[in-house]
């Protein structure tokens, strides 16, 4: 009989709740003496193994390339070296204290052209080989 409706509308037979608890404890107990378990083997491993001091990533690699090399730190290198550039224009020193030649700070040093005046050129002779005029007008 094709036109008989079924009793149910739905399964008769659920999934048990006491065979799930059961299942969630075991995983859980499981799971808890298994993290028990590896924390007792890494104590141990820590008190009975000398590991030495920790491994370096730059112990035993190779020699460096040759320059120019990447910047490692690029704001420190450049406030390095504006340091020395206003060390060398700020500063008195010895340029070669054999033949006496010393430098002064740019400041000193622009007041002492001010003073003194500065250089001037002389007119430069006028060339030889330049055009000269021949008498003639061009057509």
């Amino acid at each position: 009989m094709p036109d008989e409706q079924p009793e149910h509308g739905h399964e008769t037979r659920d999934a048990s709740i006491r065979n799930l608890l059961i299942f969630a404890v075991g995983l859980a107990v499981v799971v808890i003496a298994g993290l028990v378990v590896s924390r007792g083997v890494f104590r141990y491993f820590v008190g009975h193994q000398v590991l030495g001091p920790p491994a370096s990533p730059f112990e035993n690699v190779r020699t460096l390339p040759p320059e120019p090399r990447l910047q490692v730190a690029a704001p420190r290198d450049l406030n390095q070296y504006k340091a020395a550039q206003d060390e060398i224009l700020n500063r008195y020193g010895w340029v070669d204290r054999q033949t006496g030649v010393v430098r002064i700070p740019i400041e000193r040093a622009m007041d002492l052209l001010l003073q003194r005046g500065f250089p001037v050129r002389t007119a430069a002779p006028a060339k030889q080989g330049a055009s000269k005029p021949s008498g003639k007008s061009p057509k």
